[in-house]
């Protein structure tokens, strides 16, 4: 698996439906890079289709193609980020605790599906699409394909990773503040943020209502244009659906604004600010006519996304979850969905007007200029930066795409260069809405005078790992998950022990912990999550673990024995029994959520 293996829709289809490949082919060889890819970065998926499942809908594709139906994505192989819905799959939006069983797919994927296109999968994300890191989920932080120790930026991760990996030929991921743009411009790929409304975004979980837009992460601009022309229709199901193709183009195409110099922070990343000079000029090779622009406005507009009361939006789309079991949601997202949800009508209301401000002041902009060129991002981090500060450090990811969805723009993000490290570089071109068709053609212009070869993929194999058993307060939406979190472990399972065991509710405990205790024929089934840790990592975990409890070995239903919590004699003197409830979850929801 190299670069060179990136899959193509355009291309893959066509060899479809001419004939020159079997769907059935396609499909089963993106399945084997997905399992190779697996010891990479499993953390990519969180959840994979069987085999004979996408096998079975690739014949259907085979069937169709010989009934002459014309399909414009035959056979392509795509993955879906796990905040869309599927029949027949859970949707999470990377919480646990949230998963649902949709009823039917999300209109995207539907319409993908209609036109021939094979789902592999569900994808990992920032947990409800809040962050742009890649970091914030209980499934695992993703990372570049070029140097994992980097961000693959978010929220839009495992669909990012599953492309620019060439396991898919493109991913549906979805937009609010950069979310399909942000990991496009790390990972080497064109990420397509299309008008609000144009794509219909029924069946895909709220982040910001009034500002979602599904989008869509590819590896040529030509795939996402064709994804355009399957996906952009008016939506009766959608509220937020419109139908405004036939807007006046912008007076001035062909004049390309450009941020005044001074107005870029790069967050002291130098070669982020090279590569967006050395883009500069690569646009005005195209004979594009360049414009300095003063852009101070829309960099004020955009720190309302998380400073203003947006995040109330984001409080609503998880409301029930956040007042009935806040623990169950990742810390640093529950601590912005919390901010939100004490917003005032007052506050939304002097926001709304604040927005109306820049809004004008972005409408004088089209009337000289037919688009931005600006940054996708200012720089990258690395995931150990973001787990250490997630809050500044995601901030400064948005500084030039936050905008875009609050002020009704469209953008299209292209790849621009590579860091030292590998990690992508970007940029964006912005225009007003219904702009796409003009947004393409000076993308293509710049792709055209700056091709990119991507760096090779970063497949060096990970250290040995550890699998380890939990069994109370590091529970995925427990107080200590994020002992596991930030340490990279990987979420392998749901399971429970072997019928051996007794589990007690310790006292003095803070926060509350249970204790497991093997009895032997006299036990039962505990519930337990198994998780993945490299060697370092369990080390450093195991040195934590307090008196009386300590690391031992756990013995699962199926037989195998992995890490686990295991306690002293007496952790349970004076202790209350919960053998006969099964789990920890059990006692604690029997306690008011305690």
């Amino acid at each position: 698996m190299s670069h060179h293996d990136r899959l193509g829709a355009t291309e893959t289809a066509a060899s479809v439906r001419a004939g020159a490949r079997l769907a059935v082919d396609v499909a089963a060889e993106s399945l084997a890079r997905a399992k190779a890819y697996d010891a990479i970065q499993p953390q990519t998926w969180i959840l994979r289709f069987k085999e004979d499942h996408v096998l079975a809908r690739a014949a259907e594709v085979d069937r169709r193609v010989k009934a002459g139906a014309d399909l414009p994505l035959a056979g392509v192989p795509f993955a879906v980020k796990d905040n869309f819905d599927i029949a027949g799959a859970p949707t999470t939006a990377g919480c646990p605790a949230f998963s649902y069983d949709p009823a039917k797919d999300a209109v995207a994927v539907a319409r993908l599906i209609a036109a021939g296109a094979v789902p592999i999968g569900k994808t990992n994300l920032d947990q409800f699409a809040t962050g742009l890191t890649g970091s914030r989920s209980p499934y695992g932080a993703c990372g570049c394909v070029f140097n994992r120790a980097y961000i693959s930026g978010g929220s839009s991760s495992g669909s990012a990773v599953a492309t620019a990996a060439g396991i898919v030929a493109f991913a549906l991921g979805s937009d609010t503040a950069g979310s399909g743009r942000v990991p496009a411009a790390f990972n080497g790929l064109f990420g397509w943020k299309p008008t609000k409304g144009s794509w219909s975004a029924t069946g895909l979980v709220p982040a910001c209502r009034s500002l979602d837009c599904p989008s869509a992460l590819t590896t040529s601009l030509a795939d996402a244009v064709l994804l355009d022309t399957i996906l952009a229709a008016f939506d009766e199901s959608d509220a937020y659906s419109r139908d405004g193709r036939k807007a006046n183009p912008p007076p001035r195409p062909g004049v390309l604004g450009v941020p005044r110099a001074d107005q870029l922070d790069w967050c002291g990343d130098r070669q982020s600010a090279a590569l967006f000079e050395s883009a500069v000029e690569t646009a005005r090779d195209t004979g594009a006519e360049l414009l300095e622009i003063d852009i101070a406005p829309l960099l004020e507009c955009a720190r309302m996304l998380y400073q203003g009361p947006w995040v109330a939006e984001r409080a609503a789309a998880a409301a029930e979850l956040l007042r009935k079991s806040p623990g169950a949601i990742h810390p640093v997202v529950r601590a912005i969905l919390q901010a939100g949800a004490s917003v005032t009508a007052v506050e939304a209301f002097q926001g709304f007007y604040a927005l109306k401000h820049y809004e004008r002041a972005a409408q004088g902009l089209w009337a000289k200029i037919e688009a931005l060129l600006l940054p996708t991002t200012p720089t990258i981090y690395r995931i150990a930066e973001v787990l250490a500060e997630p809050f500044a450090l995601n901030a400064n990811l948005g500084i030039y795409t936050n905008f875009v969805n609050l002020l009704d723009m469209a953008a299209i993000a292209v790849p621009a260069g590579f860091r030292d490290s590998g990690a992508g570089f970007g940029v964006s071109f912005i225009g007003p809405a219904w702009s796409e068709a003009a947004l393409a053609r000076l993308a293509g212009e710049f792709v055209a005078k700056r091709p990119i070869e991507p760096p090779p993929l970063d497949l060096h194999e990970a250290g040995e790992r550890v699998k380890l058993a939990v069994v109370g307060a590091h529970l995925a939406g427990m107080p200590l998950h994020w002992q596991l979190t930030s340490r990279g472990a990987r979420f392998v399972r749901a399971s429970k022990t072997e019928a051996a065991y007794r589990l007690y509710a310790m006292t003095a405990s803070a926060p509350p912990k249970p204790a497991l205790v093997h009895a032997g024929a006299g036990g039962a089934a505990i519930e337990v999550e198994i998780y993945e840790l490299d060697l370092a990592a369990f080390g450093g975990f195991t040195a934590e673990v307090p008196a009386p409890l300590a690391i031992g070995t756990v013995t699962l239903e199926d037989g195998e024995a992995v890490k686990g919590f295991v306690a002293e004699p007496r952790a349970i003197a004076g202790a209350l029994e919960i053998t006969h409830l099964g789990g920890w979850r059990a006692f604690v929801g029997g306690q008011g959520g305690r």
